[in-house]
């Protein structure tokens, strides 16, 4: 079998993190980076072309198209910097370049001169190099160090002159200007230095240039010349006119973060997600504000104004400037129509998505449909979407708010299952929305899959694989084995067993049916990322950690193929089982040779910038997905060897349904209808609208025919009174002419005669003029012969100078024509006698195994390892066969390169020649040049002596203010330790102020039982005093008087003996003590209570929480052990238990059935639940004890000292 091919047909995503990620190759394509591609789309077609990076790349730092858009340079980054420029026609690479004096590994921006001829690249730390090529020679003219430690973000070209640059970065603005294999500095400016952001050119002389702080200035040959106004919108939507520092207070710093100038003026990203536009005011010296455009809000969203808090990274225009492009930072591209932004200039506009919203980060899940050409993806954007393979077209999307961490697509393409962090949810694809239908409580679900027939899924819950039915939504087993977390799960074809892997180095085979395990293969030392198996499932393909792909079949591995360089993260195999891809560490697709030989046979094709997460084939085996870390999807073409495709059933289309609720159908319908009556109300108003148009009009027509008629009548008038005029004009200029012509005759006969006699003149001195240039010209033919002579005598000694020459430079050539004779007799001497090494080694060690070998397996059965470990070393040693092979290639190239050499310094001596006669002309120049440079350099010391002067002064001025500083943060950080310390005492202050009020609150409380107290007792004073009043009239009665006496006593001493006893001194201040005692500890237990109840509040949280879970799991078993009984009562029913004349035989029928077939499956569950049922009741108890402990030590109080003794009166 041939390997398959792969060709890319479509990408979502975008690759941030590039300088200048987005341009326009011509009116309808736009070219941006995507995974490790560049790409070419035509917004028109919606088609893209690619231009894929270099392999040993580590990704791509910066994007320059040339201003004749016919060349784009690529700057990668890898183990030394190199910029690709590509021809944007052919699609072909022109030129590779590279500086190996620089120390840095990447560029950080790119710029190519107006003319297209030269290209400017600047590098990163450690030495911020900026380079100056004439790349079509791959020669570097100048370079220079443009910052000794900051950073430095973008470097352009004067659009008018090809010699003069502009670079910015933190804290630095510098132009240069190219001359004599240099770049110099010049205009340097006078402010300090701020955080330049971005720049453009707006005209030959200015630049404008963009800060982090939201300030626009505009600088003219290097001097600032104007702070261009930023016009903002307030929240109320009214206009202001101000600096950004106005609103810097209220909102905050926008930066400035890209700027790109066009014929009327600037563009400029300046804070999150607006892009204002500046066109020049009428003296064209300064610009105003036209328009601001807005990022709009996502609908799609949770959080709709999340998409408009995004930062625009680039800005482009197209060649004719009616379409704005922006980049975000999130991965977006963005348009907008400047034409009809003419139209309503000064309202806010609206950004619109260029193709599609793509993922914002990296994408965890993918499935393809069978019955519809769909893909689902999820990511970690929380974001689920739904693409079209075969219009590439994003058909639905909808944002959530949990991270989305698995998708499976029901092969029906009506619903979708996605693992997200909390639940596992099955929703309906609508014909415009994503929708929940159920939910299931797995919580972070990593994979999932619908089986081919669509009637059973499988969900991992971390090392538990549960399949569930679609349908009744019951779980219909759980298959247990895994010790670590699965990573990947396989249905077979017919859908009767599962192939699962997990990072324990297992690789399992279930029977869907018994849920029983049928095949397993483990190896602990690598942990599978992915698995595969063919379509009658009798082989599985895994990939782990360990770099091979191992075939395994019945338990066994068959194969293990090495991956050599890069690790293998995703594998896929095809519905035909004749094609076997795999996906690497570095996002690089492998197309296998299958089957599978040793060593292994693959081709790579590139793709994405990082790791290939997932990977998916069609049904029909005509597109491979890809999904990737760097928040890419990669549609691929399968093709065969000679680049033919699939071929697919015509007959048997897609499906064409769609899901729609009830509800909105009608609420459409009724949409419609009342749209239906709108047009027919708003047919009738036009028709009468016109109507009365159509009179108004002819009204106005019969007013203006009569208006034209007056006119008419008017303009004839003026028209015969004009004539009459000019008929007497014509005849007063007829005699004023002729009087002229008669007075220019008589000055033309004066003129005659005095030209006449200037001439004789002139002629007599021309005759003197013409004698005296014959003496000139005998004299210079003289020296003229003179100077013949000279040169012919100094030809002849430069002749002879280089013909000595050029004899060395035979020899020379001769020697090096025997040297490499020399080389070739030695070359093929070494290879042969290699050879004959070689063979005789092989000899050898074929010998010399072949009897190991014998003795080993006379020897032992048990030594069998041995014969592998020495099979293992004659492969390497065929290797090293080979790898000398490879050498005595290289030598043969060698040999080739050295006859290189040789037609190059023939070459190179007729070069020599050609530079001796130009170089000689070039000393006299740079003699010149060199006497106006060190005038140059004088002035330029005056300068410096000036300049030095100034600067000491300034550092004078400078050290008084940095002591002010010094001494004015001391005194801050005194004044702030005073602040802490009021903050505590007030604080202290708080707690004595709710002391103290408590205590006046328990004061006043016993002032009242005080004062209750002694109005009970003057009420008993005056009982007790009317009662004596009344025994006193009994004192002449002794008899009387005893008795009332008695009963005196009775009513007022035995009843209120407790009330009328009063404490003494001693009792009354122990329970003052007492008292405050209680207090005291009562604010001491109150702190206590504050902390405890901030310590425990975590750990009662989570016990609340572990209770509620609890809780439902209770519920859940009792709904499970419900339906048990109802299915024993319903079985007891049908076997006939609950009947009176049967009930013997059947308890004996169910007894034999009990002890015959025994359903080990349910006794082992039955058994689980019990033991997980006790668990779980022992742990509410341990729960509830820990509460009621919790609970006593909160709210107890320390006992009273006893009981206090009755208040007696002495």
């Amino acid at each position: 079998m041939s390997i398959a091919h792969v060709q890319a047909r479509h990408i979502f995503g975008l690759k941030t993190g590039v300088s200048g990620n987005i341009s326009y190759h011509d009116e309808n394509t736009i070219v941006y980076p995507s995974g490790s591609n560049i790409v070419l789309y035509n917004i028109d077609l919606k088609q893209q072309k690619f231009i894929p990076g270099s392999e040993k790349s580590q990704g791509m730092t910066a994007i320059a198209t040339s201003p004749n858009r016919r060349y784009v340079a690529i700057a990668e980054k890898g183990e030394k910097a190199t910029i690709t420029i590509y021809d944007l026609h052919s699609l072909r690479r022109r030129k590779v370049l590279s500086a190996p004096d620089m120390q840095s590994l990447e560029f950080v921006s790119l710029a190519f001169s107006p003319d297209s001829k030269y290209l400017v690249a600047q590098g990163s730390r450690p030495d911020w190099m900026l380079l100056y090529w004439t790349w079509e020679k791959n020669k570097i003219m100048a370079h220079t160090k443009t910052s000794p430690n900051q950073p430095v973000y973008q470097v352009t070209f004067n659009p008018q002159d090809n010699t003069q640059l502009c670079v910015v970065g933190n804290g630095l603005f510098k132009l240069y200007r190219y001359s004599e294999g240099t770049l110099k500095q010049f205009g340097f400016p006078k402010m300090e230095p701020q955080n330049f952001l971005c720049q453009s050119w707006v005209s030959d002389e200015r630049v404008v240039v963009g800060t982090d702080s939201g300030r626009l200035l505009l600088f003219e040959s290097g001097e600032l010349r104007h702070e261009i106004p930023v016009t903002f919108v307030d929240k109320d939507g009214e206009d202001r006119m101000g600096t950004i520092e106005e609103s810097k207070q209220s909102a905050g710093p926008p930066q400035v973060s890209s700027i790109i100038s066009y014929s009327k003026g600037f563009a400029c990203a300046c804070g999150m997600g607006i892009v204002h536009i500046y066109e020049k005011t009428e003296d064209k010296d300064f610009f105003k504000k036209v328009r601001e455009i807005k990022i709009p809000a996502d609908s799609n969203s949770s959080d709709p104004t999340k998409s408009e808090q995004q930062l625009i990274t680039c800005l482009t225009l197209s060649p004719s400037e009616e379409t704005i492009i922006s980049s975000t930072d999130v991965n977006q591209l963005y348009s907008f129509q400047l034409s009809s932004s003419d139209l309503g200039k000064g309202d806010q506009a609206k950004f619109e998505y260029l193709a599609q919203a793509f993922h914002q980060s990296q994408v965890t899940g993918v499935d393809v449909c069978m019955r519809k050409p769909l893909v689902a993806t999820c990511s970690t954007d929380k974001s689920v979407r739904i693409w079209n393979f075969e219009t590439c077209t994003l058909e639905l999307y909808k944002e959530f708010s949990e991270e989305a961490y698995s998708i499976a697509l029901h092969p029906s393409g009506l619903y979708i299952l996605v693992g997200f962090s909390d639940k596992l949810r099955l929703m309906n694809l609508l014909i415009d929305d994503i929708r929940v239908f159920r939910e299931f409580t797995i919580r972070g679900c990593r994979e999932c899959s619908f089986s081919h027939g669509g009637n059973l899924f499988a969900a991992v819950h971390t090392h538990i694989i549960q399949i569930y039915s679609p349908m009744t939504f019951d779980n219909i087993s759980n298959l247990k084995g895994h010790n670590g977390k699965v990573q990947s799960v396989v249905w077979s074809a017919d859908d009767s067993k599962i192939i699962t892997c997990g990072m324990d180095g297992a690789v399992y085979e279930f029977d869907v049916a018994t849920g029983k395990r049928v095949g397993e293969s483990v190896l602990k030392s690598c942990s599978y990322s992915s698995v595969a198996t063919t379509p009658d499932g009798k082989t599985t393909f895994a990939v782990g950690s360990d770099r091979t792909l191992k075939e395994i079949s019945d338990s066994a591995i068959l194969r293990e193929v090495p991956s050599h360089e890069g690790q293998l993260i995703s594998l896929v195999m095809s519905h035909s089982g004749k094609m076997l891809f795999a996906g690497t560490q570095a996002g690089t697709v492998r197309s296998y040779k299958f089957p599978l030989t040793l060593p292994g046979e693959w081709q790579e094709f590139q793709g994405h910038s990082s790791a290939i997460v997932k990977m998916r084939i069609s049904y029909d085996d005509q597109y491979l997905v890809t999904i990737s870390e760097d928040a890419s999807i990669l549609l691929w073409r399968i093709q065969d060897k000679e680049g033919r495709g699939v071929k697919r059933d015509k007959e048997v289309g897609y499906a064409q349904e769609i899901l729609i609720t009830k509800s909105d159908l009608e609420e459409k319908n009724q949409m419609m209808t009342e749209l239906n009556l709108r047009v027919d109300e708003l047919r009738t108003e036009n028709e009468y609208a016109l109507r009365l148009k159509d009179m108004n009009y002819n009204e106005k027509i019969k007013e203006l025919t009569e208006k034209f008629i007056q006119e008419m009548e008017s303009l004839k008038t003026k028209n015969q009174v004009l004539k009459t005029e000019k008929d007497k004009e014509e005849a007063k200029h007829e005699e004023e002419t002729s009087e002229i012509k008669q007075n220019h005759s008589n000055l033309l006969a004066d003129l005659e005669a005095a030209n006449n006699q200037k001439l004789m003149m002139e002629y007599e001195k021309l005759q003197d003029l013409q004698h005296r240039s014959q003496k000139i010209q005998e004299e210079y033919e003289h020296q003229i012969g003179e100077m013949e002579e000279n040169r012919e005598r100094a030809l002849e000694e430069l002749t002879e100078y280089y013909e000595t020459k050029l004899q060395e430079k035979t020899t020379q050539l001769e020697q090096a024509h025997d040297e490499s004779r020399t080389a070739l007799k030695e070359y093929e001497e070494t290879k042969r006698q290699i050879e004959e090494d070689a063979d005789r080694e092989i000899m050898d060690i074929k010998n010399k195994y072949e009897r190991k070998l014998r003795d080993a397996r006379e020897a032992n059965s048990r030594l069998q390892g041995e014969s592998g470990l020495m099979q293992k070393k004659f492969v390497s040693l065929q290797k090293e066969i080979e790898e000398a092979r490879e050498e005595i290639k290289k030598y043969k190239g060698d040999i080739s390169k050295l006859e290189k050499d040789k037609d190059d310094l023939k070459k190179d001596i007729v070069g020599l020649r050609k530079e001796i006669a130009e170089r000689d002309e070039t000393i006299q120049d740079k003699e010149k040049r060199i006497y106006d440079l060190k005038k140059k350099n004088q002035e330029l010391e005056k300068f410096k002596f000036v300049l030095d002067y100034k600067i000491k002064e300034l550092k004078k001025q400078i050290e008084p203010r940095e002591n002010d500083i010094k001494m004015m943060k001391e005194q801050i950080q005194e004044m702030e330790s005073e602040l802490e310390r009021f903050h505590k005492q007030n604080t202290q202050l708080e707690l004595n102020i709710t002391e103290l009020r408590q205590k006046l609150n328990s004061t006043n409380v016993e002032l009242k039982q005080e004062r209750q107290r002694t109005r009970d007792k003057e009420a008993s004073i005056k009982r007790f005093k009317t009662d004596l009043h009344n025994c006193v009239g009994y004192i002449q009665d002794p008899k009387m008087l005893k008795d009332s006496i008695k009963a005196l006593y009775q009513k007022h001493v035995q009843e209120d003996i407790t009330e009328s006893a009063s404490v003494d001194a001693d009792i009354q201040k122990e329970y003052a003590r007492q008292r405050e005692h209680l207090e005291r500890s009562v604010a001491s237990l109150r702190k206590k209570l504050a902390k405890d109840t901030e310590i425990h509040r975590a750990d009662n949280v989570r016990i609340m929480q572990e209770n509620v879970s609890l809780i439902k799991e209770i519920n859940d078993l009792r709904k499970e052990l419900k339906i048990a009984r109802t299915q024993v009562h319903d079985l007891e029913a049908a076997m006939g238990l609950h009947r009176k004349n049967n009930t013997g035989e059947a308890a004996a029928t169910l007894a034999g059935v009990a002890t015959q077939t025994k359903n080990a499956m349910l006794e082992k569950d039955l058994e689980e639940c019990n033991k997980v049922i006790d668990l779980q009741k022992v742990k509410i108890a341990q729960l509830t004890d820990q509460m009621t402990i919790l609970e006593e030590g909160v709210f107890s109080r320390p006992p009273s000292v006893g009981r206090l003794p009755p208040m007696v009166s002495t």
